[in-house]
């Protein structure tokens, strides 16, 4: 992809702290009206990534690159960032904190939708998280960016709170904003044009979520017993999660599962099923942290 097509960019970027190594060699991208999920369990390294990604860390390795330079004030004039901490400033009310970001950039403050404008005069940290994510979406938007940065933005919000945010997502990547989204939500994964799984601090998959998952597939169990099987599978050290009362095993032989089930004096029905983003997830970080 040809520079001029690239909005933020990231070759071999690499943050350590003393001899932790945070982010090893990431390289990622996010072209304009495609949003990019940047997924991995907390503590994979995704947000010191967004911090080097924004200028607010120096790489000790690698080059990061936003709109085509090294991120500076210009080029942050062109970038909405939800922070994990959102970035709102708790004693001032909801339209205060509008004008005040509008200010910083410079636009005109944007009409809040009825929800936030009906709490317009109350002070940030007297409104709900619901509440407060979408306001850290407004403020972040009321200059129009280009690339739009969002770090964990639905954590802890409720299913409903959460599409209406994806909703804002997918309306801004319509209009042409580049969004790079960082979640723990596997499902969340659906709602992204191309995922980079991080592990352990690296890049460890990219793609759709089909190129990822690929060929890998799952054990799943059916059986009456189906807590004393967990228990027995898990207890052999198997990769064992629950769906619903199904039990399901990521990346493992359908006869190691049923050798194991036969041992514990169990019986039922072991098929093997696709495996999904995040059992494919599981699967990568064993091979990381082994």
């Amino acid at each position: 992809m040809a520079a001029t097509d690239v909005l933020l960019r990231a070759d071999a970027v690499t943050r350590r702290f003393g001899s932790f190594t945070a982010v090893d060699a990431v390289s990622l991208h996010v072209a304009p009206g495609e949003i990019v999920g940047l997924l991995g369990a907390n503590g994979a390294g995704k947000t010191t990534l967004i911090r080097a990604l924004l200028g607010l860390l120096l790489p000790t390795e690698g080059r990061v690159e936003a709109f085509g330079r090294t991120p500076d004030r210009t080029t942050r004039r062109r970038l909405g960032y939800v922070p994990q901490g959102l970035g709102l400033w708790p004693t001032l009310t909801v339209s205060e904190n509008v004008s005040f970001a509008s200010a910083a950039f410079g636009s005109v403050p944007p009409a809040l939708d009825p929800a936030l404008a009906a709490v317009g005069d109350r002070l940030v940290g007297e409104i709900g998280l619901g509440l407060q994510r979408q306001l850290a979406f407004a403020v972040a938007l009321a200059h129009a960016p280009a690339l739009l940065v969002l770090d964990e933005p639905t954590s802890g919000v409720e299913p409903q709170a959460r599409a209406r945010l994806w909703d804002t997502v997918h309306d801004q990547a319509e209009l042409g904003t580049g969004v790079l989204v960082t979640t723990h939500y596997m499902q969340e994964a659906q709602q992204c044009d191309r995922l980079v799984l991080m592990s352990h601090g690296r890049a460890v998959a990219a793609g759709t979520e089909r190129d990822i998952v690929g060929s890998t597939t799952a054990c799943e169990v059916e059986t009456a017993h189906w807590a004393e099987a967990f228990a027995a599978l898990d207890r052999a050290g198997l990769p064992v999660t629950l769906t619903g009362r199904r039990v399901r095993l990521a990346d493992t032989p359908p006869g190691t599962v049923r050798a194991t089930l036969d041992t514990a004096g169990l019986t039922g029905e072991v098929r093997e099923v696709p495996a999904t983003l995040e059992e494919k997830m599981t699967v990568i970080d064993r091979a990381a942290a082994a």
